[in-house]
């Protein structure tokens, strides 16, 4: 099955440190590094890394950063005819700090991304029809989400919703545009933003509006699905946590090409929840994802 991503592509800009500055201070950086990153572009590149045939829909400058990210799509195998060219406007850039306890915080611009329109849906729709499965997150615009999804419906293509990051912008995300949503995976602050603090009411009550599958993905304690009639627990790995960054995009990519594949849920998050622990025992984002050689050494060691 092939899998579209909708999404942004950005480049990551980190720096490694003890403890983040506080206002008005700056502290020494122990590490430095630039990489491709963006949730979409994380999430097309683990899944593609595990063998998943991948079409990316995104948006890009015409600076270098541009230049680098697709050069980057094409070395992991992606297909990028769907990434448009934007003149005159910045690749999206997040520039990130990782403390040595393995937490991160960000800043994100969006620049080029924000340049990918409902049109440009629709103008990808010969190869949007051939794909089986759309992964989108909230990194686009809300009304090229909402028109994905809703292109999505009419030709009968299941979709799974990333919801986040939740910003000033996103937490307005209307829960009856996606409720033809397949899957919803998301973490326990994004529910709350959503439906409420508690985990169980919050997710049942996302249930009734029409999303067949919750996943709320808990970092280290594992993940949990919920569906009608259903409540499954997921452990996580225990890992010495090197990076954290992007191990929710790895766990998305993880399950979209096993589910892709005709796993069930289940096996397909307990498999998720295997290699987004594996990818936070090493630096940086796509840079930590297992390729599928890798990742199949792991699990019959």
């Amino acid at each position: 099955m092939r899998i579209a991503v909708i999404g942004a592509t950005m480049v990551d800009v980190v720096s490694y440190v003890d403890d983040a500055p506080k206002y008005g201070k700056a502290v020494l950086a122990k590490d430095f590094h630039i990489a491709c990153g963006a949730k979409g572009a994380n999430q097309a590149v683990a899944a593609k890394r595990l063998g998943a045939d991948i079409l990316m829909v995104s948006a890009v400058g015409n600076d270098i950063f541009g230049k680098t990210a697709l050069e980057n799509f094409q070395q992991n195998g992606i297909d990028t005819r769907q990434i448009i060219k934007v003149p005159n406007v910045s690749s999206g850039i997040v520039m990130i700090i990782v403390e040595s306890s393995g937490q991160y915080r960000s800043v994100l611009y969006r620049g080029a991304n924000d340049f990918l329109t409902p049109e440009n849906i629709l103008q990808a729709a010969d190869d949007l029809k051939s794909c089986g499965l759309f992964v989108i997150q909230l990194e686009i615009s809300l009304e090229t989400v909402y028109a994905a999804i809703d292109f999505a419906k009419k030709n009968n293509i299941p979709v799974l919703l990333n919801p986040s990051p939740m910003n000033a912008v996103t937490k307005n995300l209307s829960i009856e545009k996606i409720c033809p949503c397949e899957f919803l995976v998301l973490n326990e602050d994004e529910l709350e933003i959503l439906a409420g603090s508690n985990i169980r009411v919050a997710a049942r009550k996302l249930l009734t509006y029409g999303i067949k599958n919750i996943i709320l993905t808990l970092g280290s304690r594992g993940s949990i699905w919920f569906a009608e009639g259903v409540e499954e627990f997921v452990p996580s790995l225990k890992v010495e946590a090197i990076d954290s960054t992007g191990a929710g995009d790895a766990f998305v990519g993880c399950f979209v090409k096993n589910y892709a594949d005709g796993k069930n849920i289940l096996d397909s998050m307990k498999l998720a929840s295997k290699y987004a622990a594996l990818s936070v025992t090493r630096k940086g984002t796509q840079d930590s994802y297992l390729t599928a050689e890798e990742f199949e050494n792991f699990l019959n060691a």
